[in-house]
């Protein structure tokens, strides 16, 4: 599908009535096409309830591309974020290397008024994590690395109010609705004989995200948050342990991500 196809296909599924846009370069409440780029602060905590917790500071950088055709808009986002974290389970850890990439391409449209604009979006967003728990745990309990991923549909909306002085202040909210996430477990890093990597589906879940941006010409800073929570995966065949058949599932779990960006905005 070519790019006017796929904004085409945003404005059927979004938009009623439009009203007379005019170009960001003019009007600062209006979505500004080009290229940003940001860097992020953010802390960061994984958990399953009553057995695990990984948490700690992250540092993180995006960017985003955005072309705009009168009301319509299409936007490409990338994110990488990278963090030392602590585990505590069973026994405790340190220094746990832990990298979030990600993913998304939205389309909406916008209405513009004379103070205050509405552009609501939706999309396709992929998330990839990797944690690295090899070694020994404070009790000797021994770990392995984890791949997530998860496909969801971003359905959410900006906002932006003139506030004097060419200051814009913009937030966001957005819904994720979970589509399917996969989880493999290299059981095989424990280094117990029998235990084999497991690979896990999960199909119910939910998400969301929240921003509140202040915006002026080139530049761009706030705070934002992402929420996840998934819950238990299937269960699949982990190998034959001491005898035993052994199974595993990806457990029920919560992620909250919460941080402050600057952004420079070509």
């Amino acid at each position: 599908m070519t790019l006017r196809g796929f904004l085409g296909l945003a404005a059927l599924l979004i938009a009623g009535p439009v009203f007379a846009q005019s170009s960001s370069a003019v009007n600062p409440l209006a979505t500004r096409p080009g290229w940003e780029i940001g860097a992020q602060l953010a802390q960061y905590e994984y958990r399953e309830p009553d057995f695990a917790k990984v948490s700690g500071n992250r540092l993180g950088f995006d960017g985003a591309g955005t072309l705009t055709s009168g009301p319509l808009f299409g936007r490409f986002e990338a994110r990488v974020s990278y963090g030392s974290l602590d585990y505590k389970g069973s026994g405790t850890s340190t220094a746990v290397p832990d990298w979030t990439l990600e993913a998304r391409l939205l389309a909406g449209v916008e209405w513009l008024g004379s103070s205050a604009s509405f552009s609501p979006y939706l999309g396709l967003g992929y998330r990839y994590l990797f944690d690295d728990l090899r070694g020994y745990s404070s009790t000797g309990a021994a770990g392995y690395r984890r791949y997530s991923n998860y496909i969801y549909a971003p359905v959410g909306f900006t906002l932006r109010f003139l506030l004097g002085g060419g200051w814009v202040l913009a937030p966001t909210l957005e819904a994720d609705v979970f589509l399917r996430g996969k989880q493999i477990s290299n059981l095989s890093d424990t280094g117990i004989p029998g235990y084999q990597d497991v690979t896990n589906m999960q199909t119910s879940g939910r998400g969301h995200r929240a921003a509140l941006m202040f915006e002026k010409d080139n530049f761009a800073f706030g705070l934002w948050t992402h929420y996840w929570h998934i819950d238990d995966s299937d269960v699949q065949f982990a190998g034959v342990v001491a005898g035993r058949a052994r199974f595993g599932g990806e457990p029920e779990n919560y992620t909250r991500e919460s941080g402050i960006e600057l952004r420079y905005r070509f």
